[in-house]
């Protein structure tokens, strides 16, 4: 199966892509990882909600040109669903057992998703009420995917 994580905004510290870069290299044994990093859009702190909509809405489209139009799509998103990782690990294997070719997870920019990508989502997740930027939720979903594997292949890591 192909895990597809496509994310607005770019990894810009050294730190943050030594981390992601080990845990692609530990998901190499268990999955096909692609990782397609978009362009967010500039906007200053303080937007007006018209503008807001405009940023979401082009950010929107270049995330829906990345995504397949047979890919399961999980958008991470603060009203999302929170599991275990016991769950998310059976999350990911009933999508390999069923058949799905590519598992793919969304995150959005500074300011969230589209109306559109969350209408194209199969499923919402969330890793807490809190916000997080996009590199540290990225590296997130990399660490749990792992955790996910090795507890599916009944390996040593998860405690």
């Amino acid at each position: 199966m192909t895990v597809k994580i496509v994310c607005v905004g770019k990894l810009k510290e050294a730190y943050f892509e030594a981390a992601c870069a080990e845990f692609q290299k530990r998901l190499g044994r268990f999955c096909t990882l692609e990782i397609v990093e978009l362009a967010d859009e500039k906007a200053p702190e303080t937007l007006h909600p018209n503008d807001e909509a405009l940023v979401l809405e082009k950010e929107g489209k270049r995330i829906l040109k990345a995504i397949g139009e047979k890919d399961f799509v999980t958008a991470l998103a603060i009203d999302g669903r929170m599991i275990s990782s016991e769950e998310f690990a059976a999350f990911v294997k009933a999508k390999e057992d069923g058949g799905v070719r590519t598992l793919t997870f969304v995150i959005g920019g500074s300011l969230g998703l589209s109306p559109a990508v969350y209408a194209r989502a199969d499923a919402k997740l969330s890793f807490s009420k809190m916000t997080f930027p996009h590199r540290i939720a990225r590296l997130l979903l990399l660490e749990q995917l792992f955790r996910a594997y090795k507890i599916n292949a009944h390996e040593a890591y998860h405690k």
